[in-house]
């Protein structure tokens, strides 16, 4: 998979922001085609610049108006791209004199794909889901605005201002009205206050100082300002399916409304609230522990609005004296023992940022911020105490202060305050203040314990969410008693259609040649891959010590023997005998195994590289997969040590199975593709797209973002998929890098990007230039929806353009979403002809009704059958559809490919475009992490850093993977 590297240009990373267009500025006139739907975004440039496929499908997307936000111009002028003929771009292209491709001109008339119809293939059946009818209220509902002075930056301190407010003043000043506050600067109502402005003086107790005794008081001023009345009717017409502009200021009322009680009782944490008094908090080692919750949100669905409930786990910082948080972190008795530098850094990363409260001063329970960890234990600890710098240390000042006598004074102190003036607090002294969560990255153990906790059957998953909307009483809630909404207790029945899975094909010589799964799974069982490789040159290397060689070559040649039964014709013996190395020294192995088999078979490649890895392995698979991809040019296959030791027929096969696409062969193909049975794909040259962006862990705050993006090679086929990753700024969901143009020296104006490449690719593959595209677009949120189809769609059309005059196909582009909460259960867990194994709903399940858009193309499948826990479906949304899909087609072709993903014999829940794109991200970050590793002041064994090329505006390049290993499927 060819990686794609940032090329040099400070105005390279575009956010299309929302904004409202002000016609008296002179825009342009948006084109009828556009306002019709007949064609892409408005773009940038002359139309004899980017011709349009004038006979392209009309599409469904007739002048429906979106309020998801618009786009912001350039500053620059518009850039004129001519249309260039050329071949694919090479890695090695020079970089500098980029022209950046210019932003989209936003249109308020772009409109998603409106719904087509609803399915009607497959067999009918009843589910629940976790949304609860929501009665729509009939009063107005006002907007104020607060100021609080002086200003807080903390939302609980903003709400027990606001309530301390409405309790003095509600049955005077507010004239009876209980308001609903966001914490920040809106306060709503239902039906107006008796003033447009007022000012309010409060007074407000310090709760932070004192368990019992005289409290401190603060004095806030508030000033309430009317801003708006939001209109429910708006919102009628739109539940309604009248109005395609959503009214997200009425739903954002409702919503904060209904969260109001909910933020009094629990903590909130985005859309979540948690309490250790909803379960009993389970402990996840290193000092955190679970804490259990529930998501809520509401919805404007086809049923009206809805009120969606989940439950949600998450990490809390367990509540613990300091110097006993500090002993579970390390895993080890500190009382007695001196901490080393590690463990200072350590207790330093875990503590900054969290909120402790001293314990030594009685009643007096002062809150403070860790900032850091002093360098000294506490007795080497003095600081000046006057203005002649008489100096005294913390153990002799808290002995006199406050009568505490510091026991452990071989420990370091907290720091807490700013850097010019840093107090130091025991860690004796301290405890740390309950409900934080913790936001780092959890390790192997902790988020094993966590999965144990939020691993939930379905009917018990339903009982929780079930005894949870009853416990949160909507219908006694005051705030929702005021502005008149009411809450149904029963989960929605929501009609569903069960897809039949696929027949699928594999080669003749098997004596099953074609298969049609059951349940979601079937086995390789006197099955062979449709097209089996052929492996004559590999190697084996060890890396886990407990591992003698006898049983790595009876692994070896149980899993060549593997290979052979499923239809691939493998060497039985490697090129070199097994090579043992230590973990320490990955990249010195690696190459001398490389060169020993290069000179053993007389100058042949290396086709293929086993690699036998401890169980805990730290950096070594990523490593290794550096190494070999950007280094050597070496296909590798990794297995654990567990495995080598516990060898079992499916673990083999399904190893068999992720080596010979690695290898460039198909496992098995849709007996439909073949047979050319396939709606809009096997009519016409088709390609089908992934695309993906994965985003830094939290506390990352400059790492790059990886963009990744995989097509189709074969046609009609559609199961070989070539990618491409490339680095780009730091969360920027936007892929910057589908189409560009830059100033080559030698050539002149030369196009390239991901999108045209792949184009390439495909017609090198088949013979063929593709004639339609599907695009699956994955990890994007609701909000971002209009910017990013803006933006996208725009490069897509760009990159067409740029390869041959005229040259438009049409476009489907499609949202794939699984950070979503709408869970679906049977409607009798009883009846086992409506569950598989794990009690979820069957694979194949899809709906497209009631819960689903009042108007837009959207739709839920779950294509997957479940294996613990709740199965959650993926949700896709068709923002855009140029080739006339029909639900019953897109869902189809979906719900089909599910069971076309390479790497094992079961239909997965995403769409394996997608699922590929996010392996290829996912793979890309282990070329990175070297240069973080060193960034970050840490040497790993082996690393070393290897990116090609100088920093691209802001953002460094990723190595440029080798050519043998761009082409296969690398990243399974």
């Amino acid at each position: 998979m060819p990686v794609r590297q940032m090329r040099e240009s400070s105005e390279q990373h575009l956010v299309i922001k929302p904004h409202l267009q002000n016609p008296m500025n002179g825009a342009k006139k948006v084109p009828r085609a556009v306002q019709n739907g007949k064609g892409p975004p408005p773009p940038p440039l002359p139309q004899q610049e980017l011709p349009h496929n004038q006979t392209s499908p009309h599409v469904r997307n007739k002048g429906r108006r979106r309020s998801r936000g618009g786009g912001r111009k350039c500053d620059q002028g518009d850039v004129l791209m001519r249309p260039i003929v050329a071949s694919g771009v090479e890695n090695g292209s020079t970089m500098c004199g980029e022209i950046e491709m210019s932003c989209p001109t936003s249109s308020k008339s772009l409109s998603f794909a409106p719904r087509p119809g609803y399915g009607q293939v497959g067999t009918k059946c009843i589910v629940k889901a976790n949304h609860f009818f929501a009665e729509l209220p009939d009063k107005d509902l006002n907007q104020y605005d607060v100021s609080i002075t002086p200003e807080v930056s903390s939302k609980a301190v903003n709400r027990s201002i606001i309530a301390e407010l409405v309790r003095l003043y509600k049955e005077s000043d507010l004239g009876m009205r209980l308001p609903a506050y966001d914490g920040r600067k809106s306060l709503y109502t239902a039906g107006p206050l008796p003033f447009s402005w007022r000012e309010f003086k409060i007074k407000v107790v310090d709760d932070e100082d004192r368990v019992n005794g005289p409290k401190r008081e603060r004095d806030y001023r508030v000033v309430i300002k009317f801003v708006a009345r939001a209109n429910l009717h708006h919102l009628g017409q739109f539940l309604a399916g009248k109005c395609a502009e959503a009214p997200q200021e009425a739903l954002q009322i409702l919503d904060i409304v209904l969260r109001e009680l909910s933020s009094k009782r629990f903590c909130p944490i985005g859309r979540s609230f948690f309490s250790p008094d909803i379960r009993t908090p389970q402990r996840l080692g290193e000092g955190l522990e679970s804490w259990c919750g529930f998501y809520q949100s509401i919805r404007p669905t086809q049923m009206g609005l809805s009120l969606n409930i989940d439950m949600a786990s998450a990490a809390f910082i367990e509540p613990l004296p300091v110097v006993e948080y500090v002993g579970q972190l390390l895993g080890k008795d500190i009382l007695s023992r001196q901490l080393s530098d590690a463990d200072r850094i350590k207790i330093k990363k875990a503590l900054r940022g969290v909120k402790v409260e001293v314990t030594h001063r009685g009643s007096v329970r002062r809150k403070y911020r860790v900032s850091g960890l002093t360098c000294q234990p506490t007795r080497e600890l003095v600081f000046p105490v006057d203005e002649n710098s008489t100096m005294k240390s913390v153990v002799e000042y808290f002995q006199e202060m406050y009568g505490f006598t510091i026991k452990y004074t071989h420990l370091p102190c907290l720091q807490v305050g700013n850097q010019k003036k840093a107090n130091y607090l025991p860690m004796e002294a301290c405890k740390i203040v309950e409900g934080q969560r913790y936001t780092k990255r959890l390790n192997e153990k902790q988020i094993t314990a966590l999965l144990k906790v939020t691993c939930q059957r379905p009917r018990d998953r339903e009982n929780d969410i079930l005894q949870t909307i009853q416990h949160n009483a909507y219908g006694q809630d005051p705030y929702a008693k005021e502005f008149g909404i009411k809450i149904s207790e029963k989960l929605a029945s929501v009609e569903a259609r069960i897809l039949p899975a696929p027949w699928l094909k594999y080669h003749e010589s098997g004596k099953e040649k074609n298969c049609l799964p059951q349940v979601g799974q079937w086995n390789m069982m006197n099955k062979k891959m449709i097209n089996g490789m052929t492996v004559s040159q590999w190697a084996c290397i060890n890396f886990s010590r407990s591992v003698q060689d006898s049983v790595a070559r009876t692994f070896c040649t149980e899993l060549a023997q593997m290979c052979q039964v499923s239809g691939m014709e493998f060497n039985p013996e490697p090129v070199i005998p097994i090579y043992n190395a230590k973990p320490e020294h990955v990249e010195k192995a690696l190459k001398h195994v490389y060169h020993a088999s290069t000179n053993k078979t007389k100058g042949k490649e290396l086709e293929l590289l086993l690699a036998i890895l401890p169980d805990n392995n730290g950096s070594l698979y990523g490593d290794l997969k550096r190494i070999c991809e950007t280094d050597l040019g070496l296909i590798s296959q990794c297995c654990l040590t567990k495995h080598v030791f516990k060898i079992t027929k499916q673990y083999l096969a399904n190893v068999s199975l992720k080596i010979n696409v690695k290898m460039g062969g198909r496992n098995t193909v849709l007996v439909d593709a073949v047979s050319c049975r396939i709606p809009l794909v096997s009519d016409i040259p088709t390609i089908i797209f992934g695309a993906d962006v994965t985003h830094p862990e939290n506390g990352e705050d400059s790492s790059p973002s990886i963009a990744a993006v995989v097509a189709s090679q074969d046609w009609p086929e559609v199961t070989k998929y070539a990618g491409l990753v490339c680095a780009q700024a730091h969360r920027q969901e936007l892929i910057q890098d589908l189409y560009k143009m830059w100033h080559d020296p030698v050539r002149g104006l030369v196009s390239g990007g991901m999108i045209r490449d792949l184009l390439i690719s495909f017609r090198k593959a088949t013979g063929q230039k593709p004639l339609r595209i599907i695009f699956y677009r994955d990890g994007v949120s609701e909000g971002q929806f209009y910017q990013v189809l803006l933006y996208e769609l725009d490069a897509i059309r760009k990159a067409c353009a740029s390869l041959e005059p005229n040259y438009q196909p049409p476009v489907t582009f499609i949202v794939v979403q699984k950070r979503h909460h709408t869970r679906l259960f049977a409607n009798n867990h009883r009846d086992r002809n409506s569950t598989d194994k794990s009690g979820n709903i069957l694979p194949g399940t899809v709906v497209d009704s009631k819960i689903c858009h009042p108007t837009e193309f959207d739709f839920y499948l779950c294509s997957h059958a479940g294996i613990q826990g709740t199965s959650r479906p993926a949700h896709y949304h068709v923002l855009w559809d140029e080739n006339n899909f029909t639900a019953d087609g897109i869902q189809s072709l979906t719900n089909n490919l599910c069971y076309t993903y390479a790497r094992c014999t079961r239909s997965v829940s995403v769409v394996p475009p997608a699922y590929y794109a996010h392996l290829a991200a996912f793979r890309a970050r282990f070329y990175m992490e070297p240069d973080l590793q060193q960034e970050n002041g840490s040497s790993g064994g082996g690393s070393k850093a290897t990116r090609a090329g100088g920093v691209c505006g802001g953002v460094k390049p990723l190595p440029a993977l080798k050519e043998n290993v761009k082409r296969v499927m690398f990243y399974c």
